[in-house]
């Protein structure tokens, strides 16, 4: 499969998209600077993604990209077809002429694994990735509060002396 950066980076800015709307439209100078991500680079698959009606735009002060639906509606096959990234493991791109003109031995092979991705990609929703990172959030500050507090059995915040002036 030939997943290049431009469907990687569009999947990803829509998530950052996804994580922050809910404070209003988020800048696309935003998501470049938390993703690292050229902000041209940005420009031009937003501009597809528009078009296709995955986001919309809001001009003015205060301005920037929300979601144009929920984003358990958007699927990440959606958002990688929008960007026109193939999904496509054959060498002839579907059209079955590998080998001068006749398809090759491994075709059915490499055109079934390309269902399996698609179908894959399609059952994975914004709504999903956006859940995973608040559960790695939960998870991250349990684990620093853990740590603070020292919640081993038997120990105490005192003994590990956490507690100031010890």
């Amino acid at each position: 499969m030939r997943l290049t950066t431009k469907g990687r980076f569009a999947v990803t800015a829509m998530l950052d998209l996804s994580l922050r709307q809910a404070k209003g439209p988020v800048t696309l100078a935003g998501i470049s600077e938390r993703q690292q991500i050229s902000l041209s680079y940005l420009e031009q698959l937003f501009g597809k993604l528009r078009r296709r009606e995955l986001v919309e735009s809001v001009r003015g002060p205060g301005g920037g990209y929300c979601l144009a639906r929920g984003a358990e509606l958007i699927t990440v096959a959606e958002i990688i077809k929008a960007v026109d990234e193939p999904i496509d493991a054959t060498q002839c791109g579907g059209k079955e002429n590998c080998l001068e003109d006749h398809r090759c031995m491994t075709h059915d092979l490499w055109a079934s694994l390309n269902k399996t991705i698609y179908d894959y990609l399609s059952s994975v929703t914004l709504a999903q990735l956006v859940e995973q990172q608040h559960e790695k959030q939960r998870r991250r500050e349990q684990c620093q509060q853990a740590v603070l507090m020292d919640q081993r059995p038997g120990r105490t915040a005192e003994a590990a002396g956490v507690l100031p002036g010890l």
